[in-house]
């Protein structure tokens, strides 16, 4: 009698997994990490998709972009940030975990809020320590644009680069904060990435204006960037 309960507990699980697209009990207590290949790991690139976070394709393949996007999820949730996926982690993937969706809906209205804030600041001129819309320089712009969002930046564009999370070239996302060695070796000028190869920076020729990044000048002066908004 005890055998059949028990596989009629299963069979019952195992239905419910097949019908929600959720991976069973068993399956669920499996840890998935960094290198892992499989249905588990795509299941959870396409929970994390659903939830908002950026993971390009859900191939199978648990890469870096999806450790990546799981210790976000991780934060968000208020789980521990290691980018394995255990129990907890599980968990809360599969319940859909409401607390992430709100965390990403409103990193994504802050990063929106900066990036429109930035762009109304369009042809003001540059000062060379000015940090007002009477006139900025590179840091005081990224500074008073972050600061009427909320956020606090030192002063410096080499003070804030010791912020935020290394991100790279290919992986930038609106809002991230874009660095270049330009009058002085290190990251002496920034500005903020808004997109489709575009950044906006506060620079001496030009003042506070868009500009690419990849062309002539920035492109072989970029050294890195940094997500302040995570």
């Amino acid at each position: 009698m005890k055998k059949i309960l028990i596989k009629n507990i299963a069979s019952i699980a195992m239905i419910y997994a097949l019908v929600l697209g959720v991976p069973s009990i068993s399956e669920a207590a499996n840890i998935v990490r960094l290198g892992d290949r499989g249905g588990e790991v795509t299941f959870i690139q396409e929970r994390l998709q659903s939830l908002g976070y950026q993971i390009p394709a859900a191939d199978g393949i648990y890469g870096s972009i999806t450790a990546a996007a799981v210790k976000e999820f991780q934060l968000d949730t208020g789980l521990a940030a290691d980018g394995i996926v255990g129990q907890r982690t599980w968990d809360a993937l599969r319940n859909g975990n409401s607390q992430a969706s709100r965390g990403q809906q409103s990193r994504s209205l802050i990063l929106n809020n900066i990036i429109q804030t930035a762009k109304s600041f369009q042809g003001v001129p540059y000062v060379w320590g000015g940090a007002t819309p009477q006139g900025f320089d590179c840091s005081g712009f990224t500074q008073y644009v972050f600061r009427k969002n909320g956020i606090q930046l030192p002063r410096t564009a080499d003070a804030q680069y010791d912020l935020g999370v290394p991100v790279s070239y290919s992986s930038l996302q609106p809002g991230d904060m874009v660095f270049f060695t330009t009058y002085a070796p290190g990251p002496s000028h920034n500005g903020i990435y808004i997109g489709d190869g575009l950044f906006i920076n506060s620079s001496s020729s030009r003042g506070v204006s868009v500009a690419r990044m990849d062309n002539a000048y920035w492109s072989p002066r970029f050294i890195g960037a940094k997500r302040i908004i995570r």
